[in-house]
């Protein structure tokens, strides 16, 4: 358990508000490492390219996404083919994608990553801003050399050049 980290039942997790949010596991609250200048305009770019090419999905920057009954993560970015209508998302984005931070650790995101994975989550990306650098999970991480594709209905693909414009 981290330092900042404090035990409440889920449901005064849902119901309350943080700034920044962060996420619940297994009764504890714990802190995101939020992200500097290139996570932000990773997370920019990303959003901005997703709602423009593709305008029939549904964008949610740190959106909290249930991911299990005693937890909700928040990823930097995930796309619905149909809007939730909820606050929390009970039912799996299309797509999670997570921007590393320099404080992240490997053993968390891998974590993080087969939990969206036995959520249902169909389609993860991992971004890396300071090597330029993009990945997909299948049940491990595998690197991304052209674009971003999801192979079903609604197809969404992303250049990676596009996504780390203006680093």
């Amino acid at each position: 358990m981290s330092m900042n980290a404090v035990l409440a039942p889920i449901e005064e997790y849902l119901e309350t508000d943080y700034s920044p949010d962060r996420e619940f596991i297994d009764g504890t609250v714990v802190e995101r490492h939020v992200g500097d200048r290139s996570h932000s305009l990773v997370q920019r770019n990303l959003v901005a390219m997703i709602c423009v090419r593709y305008p029939k999905v549904f964008v949610w920057p740190e959106q909290r996404v249930r991911t299990t009954p005693t937890r909700c993560r928040i990823p930097d970015v995930c796309v619905t083919a149909q809007d939730p209508l909820s606050d929390v998302f009970e039912t799996p984005p299309l797509i999670c994608i997570e921007i590393l931070s320099r404080r992240d650790e490997i053993s968390s995101l891998l974590e993080k990553l087969e939990e969206y994975a036995s959520a249902g989550v169909r389609y993860i990306w991992v971004v890396d801003p300071r090597r330029k650098k993009a990945f997909y999970h299948d049940g491990g991480l595998r690197e991304v050399t052209s674009a971003f594709a999801t192979s079903e209905d609604p197809l969404v693909e992303l250049p990676l050049a596009d996504v780390f414009l203006g680093l």
